[in-house]
């Protein structure tokens, strides 16, 4: 039996909730293409926080842009717009969805430090 801790678990249910809020009932024979990955958040639900905005590394290898209806850009190196994907902020932790399907997270440790996958990010 495969033995997994509660962080584990907690971070499965999360996941299976957000995909599940985030679906929207369309019809079975629906064309894919009109079936969303996501919904994106209403204006009048998304919260407020004061992080909206570019956020670099000190060697500018690594931006990302947080944009206001909770959508986020990131550009590595000279490929701009590697990832895209949508962010919820909580407190001061970050959670990323990347359209892909990839996740991750960070944490703001002052209102203009976020660390983020080992990175120390700063805003512009």
């Amino acid at each position: 039996m495969q033995n997994f801790s509660s962080s584990q678990v907690l971070h499965l249910f999360t996941a299976i909730i957000l995909t599940g809020a985030a679906m929207q009932a369309l019809p079975a024979d629906a064309p894919n293409d009109l079936k969303p990955k996501f919904q994106q958040p209403s204006e009048n639900t998304m919260q407020q926080h004061p992080y909206v905005g570019m956020w670099i590394t000190d060697d500018g290898r690594v931006r990302h842009e947080l944009l206001p209806d909770n959508r986020y850009d990131e550009a590595r190196g000279r490929r701009e717009s590697a990832y895209r994907g949508r962010y919820e902020v909580t407190g001061t932790h970050i959670e990323y969805w990347d359209d892909t399907g990839f996740t991750a997270d960070g944490d703001f440790v002052d209102d203009d430090t976020l660390h983020h996958g080992g990175m120390v990010l700063r805003r512009k």
